[in-house]
């Protein structure tokens, strides 16, 4: 039987905008035979990478350039037309449009056009859920009702789905962790170097986020919960944004030097790391302590399950899709959202309750194990995609 030939729309892609739901494409499309599907992607395009290329079973083909809102609101229209292009060299047989948005729009325009190409809309989003209610709600509700089909990451948001119009079978299939990363032991010569390089002193505790810096991920109120711990605890950010100026003056406010660039100052309690990529992260995770996630919003939240799988304990807030994995004194600890105090509290509770800790890393680590690798995965994706 003939591959399907399946066209993506996403705003971002490899190798510079990443996120959980490019991930998620990645994992699932390198996972697909090419005897069972093909995959062209089309997505915003920047400076340093070529307008078409292969990246795993992909074939991206990158419009504009740069990653601005002039950018973003032009893509769905530029993609569109790319679409119709692509479309008349070689039909494709269906559109998998990822998130509720830019992406989104575009497979609405092309599904309007051809109206019997099958629509598969993934949805990941974790934050901007008020925007969609205001002036632009009723276009957004056109991609839902477009979508032949829902792929939601969490429960929360297929009931969101529902909710935004979607008429179509919506089905949960969340995202997944690379076990062979994250699951892996690292060795001692590993964590002393890396140990080294933070200019770790005897007795210090890392707590650690992996987080985009946005308003969502709430790193501010762990660096405000540093206040409520000794100072020998301190803490690891991973990840990059538009409000690390904001927390780095948040700090110095505080009383706590920060540190974004070597050499590190011993004395500093908070450790701005930059973008780690994902093969990376293994090393600054096995020398931690505690992971701490206190969103306000979440779709899923993919570092939590990776921290899981890396054996360090996790602490969330119980909004969005973080209940469909997050048991409190099961697989984690909840904190109250936007609760300094409340974030220090939980992350003492690991640092004093061995058996607490040992108990939540062992139940988290099984659950991720059965339910979150991305071979399971990629087969109930399979069957959504290539449904004929």
């Amino acid at each position: 039987m003939k591959p399907r030939r399946i066209l993506i729309f996403s705003l971002s892609y490899f190798p510079r905008f990443v996120g959980g739901a490019e991930v998620a494409v990645k994992e699932i499309t390198d996972r697909i035979p090419a005897s069972e599907a093909s995959f062209d992607m089309i997505t915003l395009g920047d400076r340093s990478s070529p307008k078409d290329e292969m990246l795993g079973n992909v074939r991206v083909h990158r419009v504009l350039r740069g990653n601005g809102w002039p950018q973003k609101l032009a893509f769905p229209f530029i993609a569109y037309l790319k679409a119709l292009k692509l479309q008349r060299e070689e039909a494709f047989d269906s559109i998998w449009s990822i998130m509720a948005s830019y992406g989104g729009f575009a497979a609405f325009l092309l599904k309007r056009r051809y109206p019997r190409l099958p629509n598969v809309l993934t949805i990941q989003e974790g934050d901007n859920f008020a925007r969609r209610n205001g002036i632009f709600h009723t276009p957004y509700t056109w991609i839902f009702k477009s979508a032949d089909r829902v792929q939601a990451i969490s429960k929360y948001l297929a009931d969101w789905s529902r909710g935004m119009g979607a008429i179509c079978p919506i089905e949960v299939v969340p995202n997944a962790v690379d076990l062979g990363i994250f699951s892996r032991a690292v060795d001692s010569d590993e964590k002393e170097q890396l140990e080294e390089k933070l200019c770790r002193k005897e007795g210090d505790i890392f707590l650690i986020t992996t987080s985009r810096l946005v308003a969502k991920n709430a790193v501010d109120d762990i660096i405000s919960a540093l206040q409520y711990l000794p100072k020998n605890v301190k803490l690891l950010i991973l990840g990059m944004g538009p409000l690390e100026t904001e927390l780095k003056c948040q700090c110095l406010r505080l009383g706590m030097n920060y540190t974004d660039e070597p050499p590190v100052n011993p004395g500093n309690r908070v450790h701005f790391l930059g973008y780690i990529p994902h093969k990376d992260m293994p090393p600054y995770l096995a020398i931690s302590s505690v992971f701490v996630r206190p969103a306000i919003s979440e779709g899923l939240g993919n570092s939590f399950l990776e921290a899981m799988a890396a054996g360090v304990p996790v602490v969330g807030t119980p909004v969005g899709g973080i209940p469909d994995f997050l048991i409190d004194c099961e697989t984690g600890l909840f904190c109250e959202a936007k609760n300094p105090r409340s974030i220090a509290q939980k992350a003492e509770k690991y640092l004093k309750d061995a058996e607490s800790h040992d108990y939540i890393v062992k139940k988290a680590r099984a659950m991720v194990k059965d339910k979150y690798q991305w071979d399971k995965i990629t087969r109930a994706m399979e069957k959504i995609l290539l449904a004929r």
